[in-house]
């Protein structure tokens, strides 16, 4: 796709296929909906894509038993699927939902010119079923995934046929006065805290499961998570995702809330990994790591803040581990000011390793995080980074949301390479002494225009820096996306 401004100030795209011009058609649907539409959705709408724009991206964390109460039934044409006794005590009901999503991409310029340009669609259904059985549950989530409109070999987030996304056995019992223990066996989605380490990767078109075993200690101002689990290797074929005998992931997440309402708290944790093969811009070999951490966040109407901080220690390819990396993310929230602006500061800085040659790798793993790390067309992950990202966000209307953000980016180690989402090496640090790798500017805008119905769309740029221009093709990258997402 190209992008334009003449000297009147108008936005010219000239689009590559057919996939695009669809795209094109959302996003002019999406700004009229944006200068003309009121409805009745209810919450304020975000353009983070990682975050479920309604309900939850899990799903079993829904809670609609109070259903059960006529009284407090809304009318609401989905309730009927939400709540299903299934014997006259009402104690076995049955809770229904679907996500139905379509979401395209285009890149112009690859890897700044490095790879050919790209566009696609991804399309994803994933209906669920939940029967509780008193102190009982078993959940069952399938996916239904296609991608078209691109000759490139699909990777593990593109699409993975038919097959179950999530399948758990799970029993809530309690164990003293207030306090529960929740235990769960089966393959499901998991996230913790902001997703810089284990998250569902629910942006792309494939999210991320585990197999394995969850325990769960919950009180009113307090919550222990422990688990065992692998990562589940997704693949192109009908029901044939695996669990992952490359790696095991194992750690524990402890929250102590500070507020009523669970919006401000603590978190510590420790989370261990077993790669049998790592690949990094160093090399590939076996791995084993420890990574230790806390956050501190908080959310109290104007002011929101997020700060974390980790250590990693362990092996690589026979040499140590000594990795870090944190970030910190603030916003202030102007309520009572028209379009209800706020504005945002990130900042992170993430260790990548200084000299090849001694016994100390330095590269921070960030083991399963987020799939839209640093926005929603992010070409870069969290490795060997130092970065500054400011952003404003306008609230139209309280269904509609228009944010732009800024982003500058750094090496963190001039003798390291940068990264992938998927942590595959895009440009090794070999041949140049330049930290920094560029500048990225994009516009979001989200329409909540039901309580089912999202619509979405997003462009930018991305400016090769030095680093960039030393070690290759430094084209502008451009890319758009839109996504159509109807949930309930």
């Amino acid at each position: 796709m190209d992008i334009g401004i003449d000297s009147a100030g108008i936005v010219h795209m000239r689009l590559p296929s057919t996939h695009a011009l669809s795209a094109v058609r959302l996003s002019i649907a999406l700004a009229v909906a944006i200068l003309s539409s009121r409805n009745d959705a209810q919450a304020q709408v975000s353009t983070d894509i990682e975050r479920a724009p309604t309900l939850t991206v899990e799903r079993y964390t829904e809670d609609w038993s109070y259903l059960s109460d006529p009284a407090l039934r809304t009318g609401r044409w989905t309730e009927p699927f939400k709540y299903i006794p299934l014997n006259q005590a009402r104690s076995v009901y049955l809770t229904t939902g679907l996500e139905a999503r379509s979401r395209y991409e285009s890149f112009r310029n690859a890897n700044w010119g490095s790879e050919p340009d790209d566009d696609y669609l991804w399309h994803r259904l994933m209906p669920y079923a939940d029967i509780h059985i008193g102190e009982w549950r078993l959940f069952a989530q399938s996916i239904f995934s296609t991608m078209t409109g691109t000759d490139r070999p699909k990777t593990p987030v593109d699409t993975t046929g038919a097959d179950m996304l999530q399948a758990f056995a799970e029993i809530e019992t309690k164990v003293v006065g207030q306090t529960a223990l929740r235990v769960s066996v089966g393959r499901k989605l998991m996230a913790f805290g902001t997703g810089r380490l284990i998250d569902n990767r629910y942006g792309p078109g494939v999210p991320q499961a585990f197999d394995g075993v969850e325990a769960t200690l919950l009180a009113s101002t307090r919550q222990l998570t422990t688990f065992v689990a692998r990562p589940v290797d997704t693949a192109p074929g009908n029901f044939n995702d695996d669990p992952s005998q490359q790696q095991r992931v194992w750690g524990a997440y402890a929250t102590q809330w500070l507020q009523p309402g669970q919006a401000t708290g603590i978190d510590l944790y420790y989370v261990g990994l077993r790669d049998r093969e790592a690949f990094y811009d160093q090399g590939t070999g076996k791995q084993r790591v420890h990574t230790f951490g806390g956050r501190f966040f908080g959310d109290e109407g104007a002011w929101y803040w997020n700060m974390e901080g980790s250590i990693q220690r362990g092996t690589f390819a026979g040499d140590r581990v000594q990795a870090w990396g944190g970030g910190a993310e603030v916003a202030y929230r102007f309520l009572h000011t028209p379009l209800q602006p706020e504005l945002g500061f990130a900042a992170d800085l993430i260790s990548g390793d200084d000299d090849r040659d001694d016994s100390t790798f330095g590269t921070f793993n960030p083991l399963f995080p987020r799939g839209k790390y640093f926005g929603a067309l992010t070409p870069i992950g969290p490795r060997n980074l130092k970065l500054l990202r400011p952003s404003l966000t306008v609230h139209p209307s309280v269904d509609v949301a228009v944010s732009l953000t800024g982003t500058a980016y750094w090496r963190e180690s001039t003798d390291d390479g940068i990264y992938a989402m998927s942590g595959a090496p895009i440009r090794s640090g070999k041949d140049s002494d330049a930290r920094y790798i560029g500048h990225q500017l994009e516009l979001a805008a989200a329409w909540q225009a039901t309580q089912e119905l999202n619509l979405s769309a997003s462009v930018s740029t991305f400016e090769a820096g030095a680093f960039i221009k030393d070690t290759g093709p430094a084209r502008t990258l451009h890319m758009v996306s839109s996504t159509v997402n109807f949930r309930y």
